[in-house]
């Protein structure tokens, strides 16, 4: 996951927090968490990206939208990153629950 964007990384885990999510659904849900305007022509290209890393599966809902979901690989890669992260802050007693 370190050779993703700060961006990127923060696209996975929109989707993996949402519920059939979709580009302007992961977008808002981005919004929402940084305060600050994402903007279609960041937010696709950014989730290609995903898709084309193999860490995103695209499929399309109807003519207009395109559903996102999480493949085994980004899974796999939000459990290391949430386990370095623990590692890093162990010494402040802060701790993200990964069960």
């Amino acid at each position: 996951m370190n050779e993703l964007t700060g961006f990127q990384r923060d696209l996975l885990y929109c989707i993996a927090g949402t519920d059939d999510p979709y580009g302007l659904q992961i977008g808002r849900e981005l919004e929402n968490y940084t305060s600050t305007e994402v903007n279609h022509g960041r937010l696709y290209p950014n989730l290609n990206t995903l898709v084309e890393k193999g860490l995103v599966k695209k499929q399309s809902k109807d003519d207009r939208t395109n559903l996102y979901t999480l493949t085994d690989l980004a899974i796999d890669h939000i459990e290391e990153r949430r386990q370095w992260e623990n590692d890093k802050l162990q010494h402040l007693n802060i701790t993200a629950d990964t069960e």
